[in-house]
């Protein structure tokens, strides 16, 4: 008999398991802001913004329609704009190069770490001394911390700002402190399936300094400081009162969840530890990953993806095509072979089934799976 026969199907992640001990106390607060009838800019926004802003360590939180805005405001606020060139990772998704785009600079990329799979500082050192930049957008990739703080040695060396895309890494620590205050200013997403996920679309923007969080503020809203006066160009990308309430009560799980992805992370590295043909994610001495995916890396990754699905494991693939070598980013003239690290990692990079409620007998069962489907190529 087959192994998938005996064993339930096990998903990459499982959001319906994650939500239904929260299914009352989100509807409860639901009902309160629809007997309220507030919707926008509301009580929940605000206390959301304070919570969320406390849990990074960071002074302020501004909070968004999406990730992605987060960015585009976060670019903005800083400036950004035509003529301008932003340093960002080759191996991201497309999202943050896109952000560089819409506000009329120029996406630059560079090649990512052998190890880490985050921004290679040597490649953006090189860049910044050929080239110069007007900035840095550093990736905290997977929900492994980039290395921020030699990161912030070349950006300061070359005059660069440096943002965080942390959208991968809710409370995630470098050297002890958390992202999102580690750099000018840094951006989160809460896509359903990060790891403070919204019930639909949402992100975040945290800050130490006042007036860059002042002027994300005003541009989600209108370009408005006070009613009426648009001071700003800006756009709508304020978060409803419903999202900000079930973001609220997630939160307050959030320190135990992340207990339960390093669980499941330790408990992947003790099964495969040692197995031919797998390559382990890396963690720096100096990072605290909170592993938004576990993503090992093997050869003829799409046969063993496929030889997965046969047993009932869903993977995931993160990401499978590399931005340079994205129609949209044609026009930078870049072959393949122009980034061979973040090349090699999107022909390898496999992502495990990940969440706080995968079990241990789900994880063992998803490792002997991958030991399986990796040994049937040899």
């Amino acid at each position: 008999m087959s192994v998938a026969a005996t064993r339930p199907q096990v998903p990459l992640f499982d959001l319906v398991e994650q939500h239904a001990p929260l299914h009352d106390e989100i509807l409860g607060a639901w009902s309160r802001i629809l007997r309220a009838g507030t919707f926008v800019s509301g009580r929940e926004v605000s206390a959301f913004e304070r919570e969320f802003a406390a849990a990074c360590e960071a002074r302020y939180c501004v909070a968004v329609s999406t990730g992605t805005d987060g960015l585009v405001l976060a670019l903005r606020a800083l400036g950004a704009g035509p003529g301008d060139r932003v340093v960002v990772p080759a191996n991201t998704f497309i999202a943050t190069a896109e952000a560089v785009s819409l506000v009329g600079a120029m996406a630059v990329l560079v090649d990512c770490d052998p190890l880490t799979r985050t921004m290679s500082v040597a490649a953006v050192e090189r860049e910044l001394r050929a080239h110069g930049a007007a900035g840095i957008i550093a990736v905290h990739l997977y929900g492994h911390p980039a290395d921020m703080d030699a990161l912030a040695r070349v950006a300061g060396g070359h005059g660069a700002w440096l943002v965080e895309d942390a959208a991968q890494a809710h409370l995630a620590r470098y050297r002890g402190a958390r992202v999102g205050a580690l750099g000018r200013i840094g951006c989160f997403s809460f896509y359903p399936s990060k790891n403070l996920g919204a019930t639909g679309e949402g992100g975040a923007v945290t800050t130490d300094d006042a007036e860059l969080a002042d002027s994300v503020r005003a541009l989600r809203h209108h370009g408005q400081r006070e009613r009426n006066r648009h001071e700003l160009v800006g756009c709508n990308a304020r978060l409803p009162e419903l999202t900000a309430a079930a973001l609220r009560i997630k939160l307050r799980r959030l320190d135990g969840w992340t207990a339960e992805r390093r669980r499941v992370a330790a408990r992947y590295a003790a099964r495969l530890e040692g197995a031919e043909g797998i390559r382990l994610p890396y963690t720096a001495r100096w990072a605290e990953a909170v592993w938004h995916v576990y993503p090992v890396e093997v050869d003829d990754r799409d046969t063993v993806c496929a030889r997965l699905r046969e047993m009932g494991i869903a993977t995931g693939v993160h990401y499978p095509t590399p931005i340079h070598l994205q129609p949209a980013y044609a026009h930078l003239e870049h072959g393949r072979g122009a980034f061979p690290e973040a090349e090699r990692s999107a022909a390898r990079e496999l992502s495990l089934p990940m969440y706080p409620e995968l079990s241990d007998a789900r994880i063992d069962h998803v490792a002997e799976c991958l030991l399986a489907a990796t040994e049937a190529g040899r």
